[in-house]
């Protein structure tokens, strides 16, 4: 099989003649997707995740740019011609057959001998939990009975390039997604088949995904590994949009070499990179990494909201919020305080952008 995917210059619009910037809803991008991987196309309603999700699989053509499977161009072949699966967000099942016979239908039409064909099926439907289930007819199940199915008709087949799943667990119930995820992540880890997982959720790409790709209109703001997103955010949107709380993006200077906020001097890992061309530079810092200290960065302390082991804490600070998550067992200061920045964890960004 033939997984390596490759992006080369890519832009798509849905005008017919696009003539600027702004009728593209995918501007120029170059991606690689290793062979075996499971990647994440995460970002907004209306970043592009779906179209480029489309591109790869064959159901749109891109207005400009090639498409690779591993050496071979397949910018004009069909989805059949790619050899791919695709889950998409709602059920694509057939209601009048049997939950079976719906698992069975992408290998039976391909010729599979039915001792294979029953082997994989059982092998699908024990992993979804649809064993009780075969002989019944799909019409009668729930939607998330049928989401499972879809899933299972995705996942039945061995001889895949890619399987690509467009936000598939959104009608599912939400104490089953967990779960769902879980095997998803053991079925790759099990045959390391290219996945292409394409979500909104932050908490479904980074259960997920060992490279996560962050969208925002139309562009790749970020490729990296969970932790990379977490801990080092390239982007302002980045920082925002992965976390909960977000990170805390406050206004700054930089003094000789040294960021500065409400006057104290804050230690930051990259500030002393920054050529002072007179950008908008901001402060990034996780809620994670900050901390009251008996001296500091003054703020006052106006909400707390209990979460179980820790304690969201909001605080002013000179005509900004930021948040901070404090442990269980660590006491809240009430009105005014002192707080810190873990250094490791504090970087300045120049016009949304990290320093670097």
């Amino acid at each position: 099989m033939i997984a390596a995917i490759g992006l080369k210059d890519i832009r798509h619009s849905y005008v017919a003649e696009p003539r600027s910037d702004e009728d593209f809803a995918l501007k120029r991008m170059t991606l690689d997707l290793a062979d075996g991987g499971a990647y994440a196309l995460l970002g907004p309603s209306g970043c592009g995740k779906t179209s480029l999700l489309n591109l790869i699989s064959g159901l749109l053509r891109p207005t400009e740019g090639r498409i690779l499977f591993d050496s071979t161009d397949v910018t004009d072949a069909s989805p059949e011609q790619r050899n791919i699966a695709q889950v998409f967000q709602f059920p694509v099942i057939y209601d009048t057959m049997t939950v079976y016979d719906n698992l069975a239908f992408p290998l039976r039409n391909r010729g599979v001998a039915e001792l294979e064909v029953d082997r994989r099926v059982r092998e699908i439907a024990s992993m979804l939990e649809l064993d009780a289930m075969l002989d019944k007819r799909a019409a009668g199940l729930t939607a998330d009975g049928k989401q499972k199915i879809s899933l299972g008709r995705g996942l039945v087949r061995s001889d895949v390039n890619v399987i690509m799943f467009d936000e598939p667990l959104t009608v599912i119930d939400p104490h089953l997604k967990w779960q769902l995820r879980s095997k998803l992540k053991e079925l790759h880890g099990r045959t390391r088949r290219t996945m292409v997982y394409v979500t909104h959720d932050q908490t479904e790409a980074l259960t997920f995904a060992e490279t996560v790709v962050v969208m925002k209109d139309g562009e790749i703001v970020q490729i990296g590994t969970p932790i990379e997103l977490f801990e080092r955010p390239q982007h302002t949107f980045v920082g925002h949009f992965i976390g909960s709380p977000g990170m805390n993006v406050l206004p700054c200077t930089v003094e000789g070499g040294k960021a500065v906020l409400a006057g104290q001097p804050v230690e930051t890992i990259n500030a002393g990179l920054w050529r002072g061309n007179g950008k908008h530079l901001e402060l990034g810092v996780r809620p994670e990494f900050v901390s009251f200290a008996t001296e500091g960065i003054p703020v006052d302390v106006v909400k707390v909201l209990d979460i179980g082991r820790h304690r969201i804490v909001e605080a002013q600070q000179a005509g900004s919020r930021l948040k901070m998550l404090v442990p269980e067992g660590v006491s809240v200061p009430t009105g005014a305080a002192h707080i810190r920045f873990d250094p490791l964890h504090t970087q300045i960004y120049e016009d949304g952008w990290m320093v670097s």
